[in-house]
């Protein structure tokens, strides 16, 4: 074999490399090939192929997850790199200007104001970054990344629930109605998000632990529900304090309900993440930075 065919055997075929870039990024053979309109064995194929080329075990398939080795570390740097050339090949034949799509979601309460129009701003600067947010629950927005459909998520969770780019403590505060207080009511109304949504459980211990007795008047999993229902007088509720509106009055601590602090708010994305992923995960940390000093 002359050095010519020596050299074309070793080529990497881009579809190779973007096989192992899904199941990086997902996490999972199944994920990525649903991600990639593909086979679970066409996918895995790809992957051993790609294997027998570099001569190199690229992943470590466990029980639960698939992480690279450090030779996967390794291919897949380059891979992606190979994977932007490619796309960039492809926007100067035809004239597109988006190279990359980052799927991101946010909480409810994030996706207004500040935030968006970060968001905004970062994709000025990262014109070949295409976005595509999705806001909703957290509970759904972690299921959404885990099935590998999101790649970066800023999230609400109990402190330390999982890994976190970065994370801030979450404060919350307890209201009222403005215009139809129901604190004096006993049992006390509760207005809150359904079981397993976020703050219930702590809610409820609250209140036990400050011997009142309640019940829960009114269930949404809405923000915007949840914020009207208490503004309307439907009950108290338990709010993070860039939630609570003018039509709401924060109940003070000498009434004895006790803190919730048991919360944080955290950014997530693989490790694995390309470049503008990590980049407007870095643009978001700053931007909660200072919000969160401006709160303390």
């Amino acid at each position: 074999m002359d050095q010519s065919e020596r050299s074309n055997s070793r080529l990497f075929e881009l579809d190779l490399l973007r096989a192992l870039v899904a199941v990086a990024d997902c996490g999972s053979f199944t994920t990525a090939a649903t991600r990639l309109n593909s086979t679970q064995s066409t996918v895995s194929q790809k992957v051993r192929r790609l294997e027998e080329l570099a001569g190199h075990r690229l992943l470590e398939r466990g029980n639960r997850d698939v992480l690279p080795t450090d030779a996967g570390e390794t291919v897949l740097g380059y891979a992606r790199r190979l994977l932007a050339l490619n796309d960039e090949l492809h926007e100067a034949l035809d004239g597109a200007s988006v190279s990359l799509t980052v799927r991101i979601g946010v909480p409810d309460d994030f996706a207004a104001g500040s935030t968006t129009r970060h968001l905004a701003d970062f994709n000025r600067r990262f014109p070949q970054a295409k976005l595509e947010v999705t806001s909703g629950l957290s509970r759904d927005l972690a299921a959404s990344y885990d099935r590998g459909e999101l790649d970066l998520v800023l999230l609400k969770q109990r402190r330390n629930a999982r890994d976190a780019v970065a994370s801030w403590p979450e404060k919350t505060c307890w209201v009222d109605s403005a215009r139809s207080p129901t604190f004096h009511l006993d049992p006390l109304p509760i207005v809150t998000f359904p079981p397993r949504g976020l703050y219930r459980d702590e809610m409820i211990g609250a209140l036990e632990a400050a011997g009142r007795r309640w019940r829960i008047s009114f269930t949404s999993s809405s923000l915007n529900g949840i914020q009207s229902a208490i503004a309307d007088g439907m009950g108290i509720g338990l709010l993070p304090r860039r939630a609570v509106t003018g039509d709401h009055v924060k109940l003070p601590r000498e009434l004895g309900l006790p803190p919730v602090d048991s919360f944080e708010v955290a950014i997530i994305h693989r490790p694995t993440a390309g470049p503008v992923i990590k980049a407007l995960g870095e643009s978001l940390s700053r931007l909660l930075d200072e919000e969160h000093q401006h709160e303390a």
